[in-house]
């Protein structure tokens, strides 16, 4: 029997179009999309990937701690 787990993903816009996800619990753990859906489709097979990984290799799966906060910093470069 599986766990219900969740992780929090960031999600971001890129120039060239498309957006860029990772997951920041589970390292190294990062997709792309060029619609929110797909992004998120993608990631989410991305950290399926990761656990079925961390698991085949006797590795303990990160508990993420809550969900993440993202803001934006401004500042005169």
């Amino acid at each position: 029997m599986s766990i219900a787990r969740s992780f929090p993903v960031v999600m971001i816009p890129q120039p060239e179009g498309g957006y860029f996800v990772q997951c920041p619990t589970l390292p190294g753990c990062f997709s792309q999309g060029e619609t929110v859906e797909e992004c998120l489709t993608n990631i989410r097979e991305a950290i399926e990937l990761t656990i079925e990984d961390l698991q085949a290799n006797g590795q303990s799966i990160p508990v993420a701690t809550g969900p993440a906060i993202v803001t934006e910093i401004t500042f005169a470069a």
